[in-house]
């Protein structure tokens, strides 16, 4: 046995020594029985034929499997609490992160049908059909079967690259429908990889809290269902983006990871913020001096030019052309959390109780529009005052405020900025926040999940324990601070 093989079986035993990882797993390998229901499952997966056999396939069933998934999230968790103060001190936080994995490796998508939409975009390029142009509904069969109503007949609005990898992984399973959706947590797992490596290294050389971003980014329970469990493309987006952030820190190769940004955007458009930040991070602008203006701007521009330029080499390459432009406005047609969707149907509400608007959305796509202005204008500004000198900060909040003001707001869209957040020194007001905002987006995809299995009243009593754990935490937490205080 090699030693770097002995070195890795020895992190992992490390980890599984440790009782919140193995807490955490049994609440994986729980959301990994309790996803065998037809929130998760579609008709035509292969698991309902034995399931249908052992009459699982019945109401009971699928309350008590809401029961047991409910029950996994509160156990990871409670696993995730239980690491904060000591993860990266006595085991690695990859060896955690890939013991807590593997329950989820082989189940089905969890918290989220995008997988299976992915297998039929890859599906439809098989056909010759290009996924900018149409749904996949346009294709009946057992690929669109899978995909949710709701994306059925809408377009793409992922980047070519994204497109081509699903075609490849159609291809891969040999044109089984279910088991693409499935394998579609390959590209998203070389992106978990990539953060899970990279990351501590990048805190490492920027001089920050270490432990608190293997705690906060790499251990995230979000990270764990939506990336690993829900296979989404933003993982591989994410892993892109910190090898970029990571390439400009190591090697001061910032025109390299311009090229790599470029890549990342051809898998999900929001990465071409990193391409700002990237030069900024091997030289700030300190001084409102001419010559180091017109220095840190050509290397901006430079930058941004080589993101757009091999995003658009990627772009011909992969034979697609630019119609995701066409389907910009896709992910807005689902009704999310997001601030300002809310706000504007509770407007919307109003005018169509006293019938002041015929359309019956003017409000929602007024408030919609404000939200994206709001975001533009956000991100300039973090941009002229915040990213000139903390580039990592600029590019961490402009995609929180990117995902919170868009028209709809997702848990993997939050995981955009919370991955890179503990890079930016957040004080401790600003880590209970995140907290919160994760508690809140956990509760709110139990919540999902048990309305999907008609037990929408067992998802809402989710909220009583998932908000007591971080409560209680959080008094655990400022009297073991109070405590340091006071030895100091």
């Amino acid at each position: 046995m090699s030693v770097s093989v002995r070195s890795v079986l020895d992190d992992l035993l490390a980890a599984w020594r440790v009782l919140p990882t193995r807490t955490g797993m049994l609440g994986t390998f729980l959301i990994l029985l309790g996803s065998l229901t037809p929130a998760y499952l579609p008709q035509n997966s292969p698991l309902w034929d034995p399931l249908r056999a052992m009459h699982l396939d019945n109401a009971p069933v699928k309350l008590f499997c809401t029961l047991i998934v409910v029950l996994g999230i509160f156990l990871l968790v409670h696993a995730w609490f239980r690491f904060r103060p000591t993860v990266g001190a006595d085991v690695k936080p990859w060896a955690v992160l890939t013991i807590w994995s593997l329950p989820l490796l082989l189940g089905p998508p969890t918290f989220s049908s995008d997988a299976y939409s992915y297998a039929a975009q890859g599906w439809m390029l098989v056909n010759d059909v290009s996924p900018y142009e149409a749904g996949p509904g346009i294709l009946p069969g057992a690929f669109a079967d899978q995909v949710s109503w709701v994306w059925r007949f809408t377009p793409a609005p992922y980047g070519p690259l994204s497109l081509r990898l699903q075609e490849l992984i159609v291809v891969a399973s040999g044109l089984q429908p279910y088991l693409s959706g499935v394998l579609m947590r390959i590209p998203a797992l070389v992106g978990v990889v990539l953060i899970v490596v990279l990351l501590p290294r990048i805190a490492h050389a920027r001089g920050v809290d270490a432990q608190l971003t293997a705690w906060l980014a790499t251990l995230n329970p979000l990270l764990v269902l939506d990336f690993v469990g829900g296979a989404h493309n933003d993982a591989l987006m994410m892993g892109l983006v910190v090898l970029a952030l990571w390439l400009a820190l190591k090697n001061r190769m910032w025109a390299v990871g311009a090229v790599v940004v470029g890549v990342a955007a051809a898998i999900k458009q929001p990465a071409f913020l990193a391409a700002y930040a990237l030069p900024l991070l091997v030289d700030p602008l300190t001084t409102w001096k001419g010559w180091q203006i017109a220095r840190t701007v050509g290397k901006v521009a430079v930058s941004c030019l080589l993101a757009i330029g091999t995003f658009v080499l990627v772009s011909l390459a992969c034979g697609l052309g630019f119609g995701w432009l066409n389907a910009v406005n896709v992910p807005g047609l689902v009704v999310t959390v997001s601030p300002a969707t809310v706000i504007g149907q509770g407007i919307q509400l109003v005018l169509n109780y006293f019938q002041l608007d015929s359309s019956q959305h003017a409000a929602i796509r007024l408030a919609r529009s404000i939200g994206i202005g709001i975001a533009v204008i956000g991100v300039l500004l973090l941009a002229v005052v915040k990213g000139r000198k903390q580039p990592l900060f600029f590019l961490s909040w402009s995609y929180l405020l990117v995902a919170f003001a868009g028209p709809a707001l997702h848990s993997w869209y939050v995981l955009w900025g919370t991955l890179l957040l503990p890079l930016t020194k957040p004080s401790e007001r600003i880590q209970r926040v995140a907290l919160w905002t994760t508690i809140v987006l956990l509760s709110y995809s139990a919540i999902n999940l048990a309305w999907r299995n008609g037990a929408v009243a067992l998802g809402i009593a989710a909220l009583g324990p998932l908000a007591w754990q971080a409560i209680h935490h959080e008094r655990s937490r400022k009297r073991d601070l109070d405590a340091v205080g006071a030895d100091d």
